[in-house]
């Protein structure tokens, strides 16, 4: 689950700081130094291929799975790794069917023709700078210091205000502003090195937007146990009309993201290519730095 700002907002951190100062962030206090040479995430994404394979009497789907990793230093400098992990039959059904279609390793074509270049085996993988005209970080529209992600309001009420604020100077329209809330709130939980407060505050804030339930106690792929928030939307009619239920595990202990998912319906029927899931393996600081994903 991640986002990038479509443009950069190289003139509104400062504006934006004093509007967090305005909503009740401490504005002298000193930041809590990092525990860590760099903040660090490693996910693992599966999500269905778009199209079919083998033959038009006995086609199967394929998952494809991938790796990415993202470090952040206090300084702002950030690299980013990714990996395929190869791609593999989707269900028990579709494992007979490519067993029957010979068990391939590569595919350079789908059942109606259209080119792809897919395999079984991991690809070699790559690590590169992000970034390198900005040491800063990226939230909400805006690049941020690390002192000034330090000092994110820690008040749920003041965290929405201040996210407001952002989409607003960000062009956000009153009538999508609940749609950047949260989808803006679940980033604090692994994107940057906010501290556990502002982290608490986001996944309060969360809760209180509509939509959005608590779901109760689940484990995530791993078995890891955390709380999960359910967030449901929909658009469109009749045939028309798609709905998308985003499923969040949250581990409230340390409040960081464990997992993600997201299905999406469209006429009533599942759109595999628009359905995930992501699996947060690491979220935390790390003396570790920066290369190509190892395979899980």
């Amino acid at each position: 689950m991640s986002w990038n700002p479509v443009r950069k907002l190289i003139t509104l951190g400062a504006g934006l700081t004093v509007a967090a100062t305005a909503l009740g962030a401490p504005p002298a206090a000193a930041a809590a130094p990092p525990e860590g040479a760099y903040w660090h995430t490693r996910s693992v994404t599966t999500i269905a291929h778009p199209w079919r394979f083998g033959t038009k009497p006995d086609s199967y789907a394929l998952l494809q799975r991938r790796v990415s990793e993202r470090w952040s230093a206090p300084d702002g400098r950030q690299w980013y790794g990714y990996r395929e992990l190869g791609v593999r039959p989707a269900t028990e059904a579709d494992q007979k069917a490519w067993q029957r279609d010979g068990s391939p390793a590569k595919w350079s074509r789908s059942i109606d023709g259209k080119v792809v270049k897919l395999s079984t085996e991991p690809s070699k993988g790559h690590v590169n700078r992000l970034y390198r005209e900005r040491n800063q970080f990226q939230f909400a529209g805006q690049w941020l210091t690390y002192d000034e992600v330090q000092r994110l309001p820690a008040d749920p009420n003041r965290l929405k205000d201040w996210l407001t604020k952002a989409g607003q100077v960000f062009g956000i329209s009153d009538a999508s502003m609940n749609s950047w809330l949260s989808s803006s709130l679940p980033l604090l939980l692994h994107t940057i090195p906010a501290p556990r407060e502002v982290r608490a505050a986001a996944y309060q804030a969360l809760l209180t937007l509509p939509g959005v339930r608590a779901g109760g106690d689940t484990k995530d792929t791993l078995g890891r146990t955390g709380a999960a928030v359910v967030i449901e939307s929909s658009s469109g009619t009749g045939k028309k009309a798609s709905t998308a239920k985003q499923t969040l595990i949250v581990d409230t202990g340390r409040m960081v993201l464990l997992s993600e998912g997201r299905t999406v319906t469209v006429g009533g029927k599942a759109f595999a290519a628009k359905s995930y899931t992501e699996t947060l393996v690491a979220v935390g600081w790390t003396d570790a730095g920066p290369a190509v994903p190892a395979l899980p």
